[in-house]
């Protein structure tokens, strides 16, 4: 009677469980479904049904919306800001959480404590002196100037997340490298990358998925439209084309589904990474 009754209450606590993430899933899932809905559908059905499913597929609404946003140009100039800050971050990241982590240089812990304080101040706080900044170096309306933001942006993460892999490996394999010669560089890229590889592909997706939705810093610091990301690129083109529920549907779409992709492919390795490398200071 006794195990009966903890049956029925394990199973009615699981229901409630599974209901809540079921209401979860919904409304995380929910607005980007109706999204790609809309995308395919004209105005005419949109206003007549905004939330069903589409009676006919109007396709041509993403190659109008590519054409008239220009996110073929835009697009581009996303990927190149990606690419290059996921380099840099890995690259800059992974040789500072080695030295950290390894070397253990003096003020190592206050390093740390900086840069996890400096991580919690927004940027609003000093974005007045860096724009006169970047103004006086020519860096406004230009790649470089937000990647290097981007950068140092998500420095404190990157070093975070990857000197926390470090720490929890052993050095036997990277002592053995030595004594057969090796160099520090030689270990690094040989020993310590292979060993490491779910945490630097943790830090390339986070960073990568940020700075591809990233969209205040990229209005402030970039004003020539050639030189907009994609995100900046559909705000113009949203405000332009308010009105064609259609179009903007099928530019937010365009906007949104390679990083959706790229997270549903990576998703495994992703939460791996994560769930390894807790920060540790």
């Amino acid at each position: 009677m006794i195990s009966l009754r903890r049956f029925r209450n394990r199973r009615e606590s699981t229901f409630v469980n599974h209901f809540i993430l079921i209401l979860l899933v919904l409304f995380a899932i929910g607005p980007i479904v109706v999204l790609l809905f809309n995308s395919v559908k004209n105005n005419a059905e949109i206003g007549r049904n905004p939330l069903g499913f589409p009676e006919s597929i109007h396709l041509e609404n993403f190659g109008e919306a590519w054409e008239k946003g220009q996110f073929g140009k835009t697009m581009g100039n996303s990927v190149i800001l990606v690419v290059n800050t996921v380099l840099l971050e890995l690259v800059l990241g992974g040789m500072a959480a080695y030295s950290l982590a390894r070397k253990q240089p003096p003020g190592t812990n206050v390093v740390m404590f900086y840069m996890l304080v400096v991580s919690t101040i927004p940027i609003w706080l000093y974005l007045v002196p860096l724009f006169f900044t970047w103004r006086t170096l020519n860096l406004l309306n230009t790649r470089l100037g937000l990647i290097l933001i981007y950068v140092a942006l998500n420095a404190p993460f990157s070093i975070f997340l990857l000197r926390s892999y470090l720490l929890g490996l052993s050095v036997d394999f990277e002592d053995a490298a030595r004594v057969d010669g090796a160099n520090e560089i030689q270990v690094l890229t040989r020993i310590v990358l292979p060993l490491t590889w779910p945490g630097f592909l943790t830090v390339g997706l986070i960073v990568g998925l940020g700075v591809w939705s990233e969209f205040q810093i990229a209005l402030i610091f970039v004003q020539e439209p050639d030189m907009f990301p994609m995100t900046t690129s559909f705000f113009k083109f949203s405000d332009r084309f308010s009105r064609d529920w259609a179009l903007t549907s099928a530019g937010a779409t365009m906007m949104i589904l390679p990083v959706l992709l790229m997270f549903l492919v990576l998703q495994r390795r992703f939460i791996e990474g994560l769930s390894q490398g807790g920060v540790k200071i």
